[in-house]
């Protein structure tokens, strides 16, 4: 007789769109861009900006760029490996745990996750985003979807989040096992890609309102000011990976992508970074994106076609991809780890 779960586990990654098509992209776009935590401006000024020019005018285009990493079998590449992860995590956990994986945005639906562990009257959920580094754009928003829906709840199990990992030893060991592959002193130069945010959410991690970021160079700030801030993390993540493979700062650049509008965003912007290096003679590039815990389309399309073909129309030659994480058997023992509390 099997034994009754009586911990849950909630994986929650940002979403993908159920289909390659310009329908369902135009769904999913919309309703991660109209999340007051991403699009951090009001309502009816988000509303005009998404549903009239942002979501009509990249539908289609975006739509395109998801047929071209779709595959005919597995389907998105954000899905599958999301997929590989909560199944192996459960292996790993055994009967006494019940894992389930929900997209903020999409399917399957942070409600549809959490319905079936209310159903299961359990002692304790804990929710992991599977995003290494703290926004609020990002794991502060799954955070708010869960309290929202749990609150309505008549019963509340134990409820605890991990909001960061940024400098978990698993996931950064699992980074430099990805980069081992490559023959990485054959690179001229590495960069740290870390998807963007708009400089004025920055700031807004601290309630008191008093700390001013810098759209760039808080290269040290996490142990002196907010341990919170995204671009703090990233730099954190950066130099546990950098100092296990034995680099010097000369020898990588952390920069950021996926901008949207004309607001400032954290800069060094990625493409910007492309066009330094190029300029400087630089010919071969290996690229991390420590971000994301799965390839998906901000690496398999944005850095290892956008970026590479941008970089080799400037004189460059080579863009070498440091895979994710995926269904690498050490994250999911960091997972663990995670899961466990420990």
């Amino acid at each position: 007789m099997s034994k009754r779960a009586t911990k849950g586990v909630l994986l929650v990654q940002l979403g993908t769109p159920d289909a390659p098509t310009t329908a369902d992209v135009r769904r999913y776009l919309t309703q991660f861009l109209m999340d007051g935590r991403v699009l951090d401006i009001p309502y009816m000024g988000r509303t005009l900006l998404v549903k009239g020019v942002i979501v009509p005018k990249r539908a289609a285009q975006s739509a395109a760029t998801y047929q071209t990493i779709w595959d005919e079998v597995n389907g998105s590449p954000l899905m599958y490996y999301s997929v590989l992860q909560r199944q192996m995590l459960q292996e790993e956990l055994g009967e006494e745990y019940h894992v389930e994986l929900a997209m903020r945005y999409q399917n399957p639906s942070i409600e549809s996750a959490l319905e079936k562990l209310q159903s299961m009257f359990l002692d304790s959920i804990r929710v992991i985003p599977l995003f290494p580094q703290y926004a609020s754009a990002t794991s502060g928003s799954i955070m708010e979807k869960v309290m929202e829906i749990m609150r309505t709840w008549s019963y509340i199990p134990q409820i605890s989040f991990v909001s960061s990992y940024c400098e978990d030893p698993g996931m950064v060991d699992t980074f430099v096992d990805h980069a081992l592959r490559h023959d990485i002193g054959a690179h001229d130069h590495i960069l740290f890609s870390y998807h963007g945010l708009p400089v004025r959410q920055l700031g807004k991690v601290d309630p008191t309102g008093k700390l001013i970021c810098p759209d760039s160079g808080c290269d040290s700030c996490k142990a002196q000011t907010n341990a919170f801030c995204y671009l703090s993390q990233c730099y954190g993540t950066t130099r546990a990976i950098a100092e296990k493979l034995a680099l010097k700062e000369d020898q990588y650049t952390v920069c950021f992508q996926s901008r949207l509008g004309k607001t400032p965003w954290i800069q060094p912007y990625t493409s910007d970074t492309l066009h330094d290096l190029a300029s400087k003679g630089v010919k071969k590039l290996l690229v991390f994106s420590p971000a994301f815990v799965s390839d998906c389309i901000e690496t398999i399309d944005e850095i290892q076609v956008e970026y590479a073909n941008e970089f080799k129309e400037l004189g460059g030659e080579v863009v070498t991809m440091v895979e994710s994480l995926n269904d690498d058997p050490k994250w999911i023992q960091a997972l663990k780890r995670l899961a466990l509390g420990n």
